[in-house]
């Protein structure tokens, strides 16, 4: 039977043998098989999102919106440990998240105490322009929200859109071109460029999911102080 990293089949020990080796993403498919929580997409998810991010981001404070169980924070951790510490926020905490951490921190010790979870909006995060904003598939209006946050500090960010709403989103006009869910990704994109922000457009393999456009941005300059 093919093992599809699309799955949202929960990773458990049976799974075990499909992560044989001692690289990094083996170590890790084995600790999240052993925290037998997490849909096998997400890992899979959150492995694409934060090695390409960190292909372009390093350091900083680590903050990921709407979070869910916090995987991603944890990889970013991983891939790079100048990063201090990682901040998750999300409105719902998932029951099984702390088991995730616990296990995670057992296999790497060096991570024990870094990620904080905190369960409230995300709009009363403050945010710095040292920090790392990411997102995994923050659900239609979040990602725009997400997007507004890290623009308005001048943060750098990663943000995997999902969940387009055709009826709501701005598509800016693009719809007779190219398909709904594109324009609005597109708009988006243009936005953020237009807040001085440079941009790389990636993808994540299709196979892990159709909603697959990763969105990377930083800032040209830093925020200018305000004038008195």
């Amino acid at each position: 039977m093919a093992f599809s990293h699309g799955s949202r089949s929960r990773l458990n020990l049976r799974a075990l043998p499909r992560f044989a080796g001692e690289t990094l993403f083996a170590k890790l498919g084995r600790a999240v098989c052993e925290a037998d929580c997490l849909p096998r997409k997400e890992l899979y998810e959150a492995w694409e999102v934060a090695r390409r991010a960190r292909r372009y981001f390093r350091g900083g404070r680590v903050i990921d919106l709407a979070a869910g169980h916090g995987l991603l924070a944890f990889v970013l951790l991983l891939l790079d440990d100048s990063s201090p510490c990682a901040l998750c926020v999300d409105i719902r905490k998932p029951a099984s998240a702390s088991r995730l951490a616990s296990v995670l921190s057992q296999h790497w010790p060096r991570l024990a105490g870094r990620v904080q979870y905190l369960v409230q909006p995300l709009a009363t995060v403050q945010l710095t322009a040292d920090d790392l904003v990411v997102s995994a598939h923050a659900c239609g209006p979040l990602t725009d929200e997400v997007l507004g946050l890290a623009a308005s500090a001048r943060a750098r960010l990663a943000v995997l859109p999902c969940c387009h709403n055709l009826a709501t989103g701005d598509r800016g006009g693009l719809e007779g071109w190219i398909e709904g869910d594109l324009a609005i990704d597109a708009v988006r994109a243009l936005a953020l460029r237009a807040r001085g922000y440079r941009l790389r457009t990636q993808l994540i393999p299709d196979t892990i999911t159709p909603q697959n456009r990763l969105l990377l941005g930083e800032p040209l300059q830093a925020r200018l102080p305000l004038q008195l």
